[in-house]
């Protein structure tokens, strides 16, 4: 008698393809966001000039990811994202040719960041809403969100790195306009996925206002998705606190006293672990269920920014971060899952925009508050801080995700018409 293996069902032709755009698009996105800043200290910009490309560049979501997620859910997802493709390739490659005949500007670098932020911002809605409308089964949205968090973490922290450094040796010209070819490559991609995937509006008529602040009134009165979103919040400040002086903390003559090739290696210990998290996070999800595992994550978050208070060894602290960041992909996913779950499809993208304003809203406040403990009270202390916040933040989740919440029930999101 033989025993025929059940192969699992398969995402399909059209999530494979936005699968696809979405890996080649993340690896033109590692490749500019190294570019950007380099050809700013090209330009002779001050060390103030060039942290400003970062600001612009992140400017977008705290000012605009509210509009980003009503454009999203009002046109059609699909289009919106060969859109923005398509106006990547053209500021990047008038960037390129800028650089390539020495007529760019610090102006041009910092509109360009700008713009590309604002690209980010939309895309990433779009593709929030996207991800559930190719997959029918509903059942199937935890492998889809873990094999695009797999993809994006592989593209962005392994593989564009590197590339990037690879191609900057032949010069910074070669870094953009490789980063435009990948977004003109999304393009084919995206065209084989069929359909339309505009959601269908299923409520009264409202004013502007009213339509582009529904995310967040939605993400308010809904208990599981409010208490989520505060979560990742409150976990955001400790981690932008923790990030803002580990640098200090860790390289010669911080305590720890590696080299920046060695702080480099140590970042490549958490990355690791978010290709992990992402390739392990649907088998953990059937072994122990969501609610632990979510509780397992606020424990990373506790292991990461503590262990440096208790010990200056750069395996401890290197093995702490593979687990923050293992627990951090696999938070993602999880909270993807039951957002796109519980959430009707014409306000899925701005649900998701809406946690993204308040999470990421907090991080500038959170390294602030890292940099005001590390000045008054020594840089050990905004880890002492932290892990003891970090514990207080697991009791508050145990008090307040009770286990039926995180059983989602009810039909797949239906297919944009």
């Amino acid at each position: 008698m033989s025993i025929t293996a059940v192969k699992p069902p398969k995402l399909g032709r059209d999530f494979g393809a936005l699968w696809s755009a979405s890996a080649t698009a993340n690896l033109g996105d590692a490749l500019y966001l190294l570019a950007l800043p380099l050809l700013a200290l090209r330009l002779h910009a001050s060390p103030g000039e060039v942290a400003a490309v970062t600001v612009l560049l992140t400017l977008a979501w705290p000012v605009l990811g509210l509009p980003a997620g009503l454009l999203a859910d009002r046109l059609d997802r699909r289009r919106l994202v060969v859109a923005v493709n398509v106006g990547r390739v053209g500021v990047l490659g008038a960037l390129t040719l800028g650089a390539a005949t020495g007529s760019v500007s610090l102006a041009w670098v910092y509109a360009a960041a700008f713009l590309l932020g604002l690209g980010e911002t939309i895309v990433d809605s779009s593709l929030a809403a996207l991800i559930p409308s190719t997959v029918r089964d509903q059942q199937l949205l935890g492998r889809a969100n873990a094999r695009l968090e797999l993809a994006i973490n592989v593209t962005n922290q392994f593989v564009g790195p590197p590339l990037a450094g690879l191609l900057a040796v032949a010069g910074l010209v070669w870094v953009t306009g490789a980063s435009s070819l990948l977004y003109l490559a999304t393009l084919p991609m995206l065209a084989l996925m069929s359909g339309r995937y505009r959601a269908a509006s299923t409520g009264a008529p409202e004013s502007l206002l009213a339509a582009v602040t529904a995310g967040l009134r939605y993400t308010w009165r809904h208990s599981l998705l409010r208490t989520l979103t505060l979560l990742t919040a409150s976990m955001n400040i400790f981690w932008a606190a923790w990030t803002a002086v580990l640098v200090v903390y860790v390289v010669a003559p911080g305590p720890v006293g590696l080299s920046p090739a060695g702080y480099g290696l140590l970042l490549t210990a958490m990355a690791l672990g978010a290709v992990a998290g992402s390739a392990l996070v649907e088998p953990l999800r059937r072994w122990l269920g969501d609610r632990q595992l979510l509780a397992l994550d606020i424990v990373g978050t506790v292991v990461l920014v503590g262990t440096p208070a208790v010990t200056t060894n750069p395996v401890a602290i290197g093995a702490a971060m593979f687990l923050g960041g293992a627990g951090s992909a696999v938070w993602r996913v999880i909270v993807a899952v039951v957002r796109q779950r519980v959430t009707p499809a014409d306000l899925l993208a701005r649900v998701y925009s809406a946690s993204r304003v308040i999470s990421w809203g907090v991080l500038p406040a959170g390294a602030a508050l890292g940099g005001l403990l590390a000045e008054v009270y020594g840089v050990r202390a905004v880890f002492v801080v932290g892990g003891v916040a970090s514990l207080a933040l697991l009791v508050a989740y145990a008090l307040t995700i009770r286990p039926p919440m995180l059983d989602v029930a009810g039909p797949a999101t239906p297919r944009d018409s």
